[in-house]
């Protein structure tokens, strides 16, 4: 019994941990705030030029675009479809749904037929059909997103190449479409595809946003879609655009090295607590089951387990810097 009240509670803690890093994580994380910021960044004027008539009517067709594509951006809402294409799967809704029964169902039945009681099946299933499988989808989406950080500034450079060398940018995109690695090779082809259908090739390019959440996607959309509008030195705009991913890159490096020290201590003060109860555990079993045998004891231990994962937030929110 004290072993599955114990596992009990492990079971609920990581299923709850796993449900609040997928609800909650976006409020303690900034991203909100980041948003506002690129929003507020957007609407400021550009530089003036010489002619008064040509400088309000650039002006006015670049606010224009912003505006549209904020609209459009806050408009959009994150389904499990799209967190499904935004992970690089090729599954639909209802596949991903019925993965998600199997895996609770089947949690729940092994816990059941290993006779650890109802309430810790219960505690597994909850956890293996709703946890789990989000946490999967968040994990690919974070490695897919830093593939393609890394060949997206190469591939704007083999666009400004082909630009000054004559070539036109849905060519240039072909290459792209090619000859890049992955995952920029399927989006670049996502978005010669989407063209090819109808569509402007700007909108195309702005749609890249919603399969890749990144700004530097945003970056590149919304280059498009201006000099598609208000013209312009499309090569000398994608230049500066890679000229920027890359200081962001180097400057996103340099932010890991620099915090790397706090992370590792992030983690040491969070595996603390748990080395510790293991270890008297091992060594003192009757001091410390009174955590678990008697009512004061698990209240004082489900108290301890909510502030050790509001630390943890707390110390994550520190040292996740946003720029």
């Amino acid at each position: 019994m004290k072993t599955q009240t114990l596992l009990l509670f492990i079971l609920v803690s990581l299923a709850m941990g796993g449900v609040a890093w997928v609800f909650i994580y976006p409020f303690l994380s900034g991203e909100r705030q980041a948003e506002r910021r690129k929003a507020s960044v957007a609407k400021t004027e550009p530089i003036t030029r010489s002619s008064r008539g040509a400088q309000r009517s650039r002006r006015d067709q670049v606010e224009e675009t912003l505006k549209e594509l904020e609209i459009r951006n806050q408009k959009k809402k994150i389904t499990i479809a799209a967190r499904i294409s935004q992970a690089g799967l090729s599954w639909t809704k209802r596949q991903f749904v019925l993965l998600s029964a199997g895996l609770g169902i089947g949690a729940f039945l092994i816990v059941m037929i290993t006779g650890m009681g109802l309430l810790a099946a219960l505690g597994m299933g909850f956890a293996a059909g709703f946890g789990l499988p989000f946490w999967i989808l968040n994990y690919l989406k974070s490695r897919r997103e830093k593939k393609f950080l890394n060949a997206f500034p190469d591939a704007v450079d083999v666009i400004v190449r082909g630009i000054k060398a004559g070539l036109p940018l849905l060519d240039s995109m072909k290459i792209i479409a090619s000859e890049a690695p992955e995952p920029v090779k399927s989006e670049f082809k996502s978005i010669i595809e989407t063209q090819t259908i109808g569509l402007p090739l700007s909108d195309a390019c702005v749609k890249l946003y919603e399969r890749i959440p990144l700004p530097e996607a945003n970056f590149f959309g919304i280059v498009i879609a201006i000099q598609q509008k208000a013209g312009g030195n499309l090569s000398e705009a994608l230049g500066n655009l890679s000229r920027v991913l890359r200081d962001r890159k180097r400057m996103k490096g340099k932010i890991t090295a620099m915090s790397m020290e706090a992370k590792a201590s992030a983690v040491i003060i969070a595996a603390l607590p748990i080395a510790v109860m293991t270890l008297v555990y091992l060594t003192s079993p009757n001091y410390i089951e009174l955590l678990w045998t008697e009512a004061i004891g698990r209240v004082m231990l489900a108290a301890c387990a909510m502030w050790m994962f509001i630390g943890v937030m707390v110390m994550r929110k520190m040292i996740n810097f946003d720029f």
